[in-house]
């Protein structure tokens, strides 16, 4: 595996890192909700973990990530069409798929060492 994509898997690491820190401790939806500051620390990790994903595909078309097209249109909708992505979008993207998305790039990070 290239030097740039682990640079790019750890990038992606390092946002799920921050979104479990902002992420209300008791993961409230109605407390996340109503916290700008932390919706958009968020929103801001999830189109990191977009655009790391993005350039690892330009590079490795094949890697093993699972949903990493839907993780790239993420980041682009929240880019491009940010006035389309509601809170409930993001707060599932965090609740259901970051863990699962945690465990493949660790994974690929321990296959690289």
């Amino acid at each position: 595996m290239e030097n740039q994509i682990r640079t790019w898997l750890s990038d992606i690491k390092q946002a799920i890192d921050e979104i479990n820190l902002f992420m209300p401790e008791k993961r409230d939806f109605f407390e996340f909700r109503n916290d700008l500051k932390t919706r958009r620390a968020i929103e801001r990790n999830v189109e990191i973990i977009g655009e790391a994903v993005s350039r690892i595909l330009k590079l490795d078309p094949n890697i093993q990530i699972k949903n990493s097209r839907k993780i790239v249109d993420t980041r682009n909708r929240i880019i491009h069409g940010y006035d389309s992505v509601s809170e409930e979008i993001i707060w599932s993207i965090v609740i259901r798929d970051l863990p699962k998305l945690e465990i493949e790039v660790n994974d690929l990070l321990e296959d690289t060492e």
